[in-house]
């Protein structure tokens, strides 16, 4: 028979009776390591005090990361001026951005810092998808429709091959670099200026775009030929949607025929006509005039002389 130890029962804590807790009086001395800390930190806010007041660190340059096409570097000091002076430790660079944005050649712009004294630019310009001429006027045009800048007088790489929207409205008059086109208009030039002379069955060289008040665009055949009048266009009833069936359209009217075409007026995708040229009148050949003939002239005859008689003899 095994004798068991005796068993120990914990009696349980009452419901409010809780183990009391052994608090450690916080000392109010300030240790060699908390001042080392505070000195440092003043260092520092004096330090970040100085360096943003002194006026080494001054914005007074600007550096461009890469050689702009469209914009002039001049402008793009100008339009940052208002920050000459400032200290670069308390410069804000989103407002200089957005000067640098409201540009005509800047679709976006970002600034970064360099010390002691330089503000870093960088510039994403526009890209040109159209020329659009107005008058004697030819302006760059990008795909927000935005006139961004004029056609410089030496050809570039990056204008060379683009298309030309000749805009002779008069309203069109008051455009400017700067200016924002009709999205209508944006629209239904780019699909048009796309075309060449195979997209419509033409043996022309090359096709050109005019746009008028009268008859809104119109796509000619070069050298002089014929003309399609495809219409003046609005957002919602005669879209710039309609142009594809326009060009079907007008092809099936110039096949075989295109010497003899002189203009089609295209109404819709599938209602269009076409007037021939005019065939030139022959003109009368001219009567063979009789020649006159010269009449015999009589000839003088000689009237015989008298003969001497022969005198007496003496």
């Amino acid at each position: 028979m095994s004798l068991r130890p005796p068993i120990r029962r914990q009696t349980p804590l009452g419901p409010g009776r809780r183990t009391p807790r052994v608090r450690r009086a916080s000392s109010a001395r300030l240790t060699p390591i908390r001042a080392g800390a505070a000195l440092v930190m003043l260092a520092s806010l004096g330090a970040l005090y100085g360096v943003s007041s002194s006026s080494a660190f001054e914005y007074a340059r600007v550096r461009l990361t890469s050689t702009p096409v469209w914009t002039d570097p001049a402008a793009v000091e100008a339009a940052i001026a208002g920050a000459r002076g400032q200290n670069l430790f308390r410069i804000s660079t989103d407002p200089l951005e957005a000067e640098l944005e409201r540009l005509p050649t800047v679709a976006s712009a970002r600034i970064g810092v360099e010390f002691p004294d330089t503000l870093a630019v960088t510039l994403d310009e526009r890209t040109p998808i159209l020329i659009w001429k107005v008058g004697d006027l030819q302006f760059l045009v990008d795909d927000d429709g935005k006139l961004f800048a004029e056609l410089p007088d030496v050809p570039s790489a990056a204008t060379a091959g683009l298309p030309v929207v000749d805009d002779r409205r008069s309203a069109s008059a008051g455009l400017i670099a700067g200016s924002t086109l009709d999205p209508v208009d944006l629209d239904a030039a780019t699909r048009l200026a796309s075309l060449v002379p195979s997209d419509v069955g033409s043996q022309a060289r090359a096709l050109s775009l005019v746009l008028t008040d009268e008859n809104g665009f119109l796509v000619r055949s070069e050298p002089s030929g014929w003309t399609a009048v495809f219409g003046i266009y609005t957002p919602s009833i005669r879209t710039p949607d309609l142009i594809p069936e326009q060009v079907r359209l007008l092809r099936s009217l110039l096949v075989g025929r295109e010497d003899a075409v002189e203009r089609v007026i295209l109404a819709s995708g599938t209602e269009g006509t076409y007037i021939p040229k005019p065939t030139p009148t022959p003109t009368p050949s001219a009567k063979p005039t009789a020649r006159p003939t010269a009449k015999p002239t009589a000839r003088p005859t000689a009237k015989p002389t008298a003969k001497p008689s022969p005198s007496a003899p003496g």
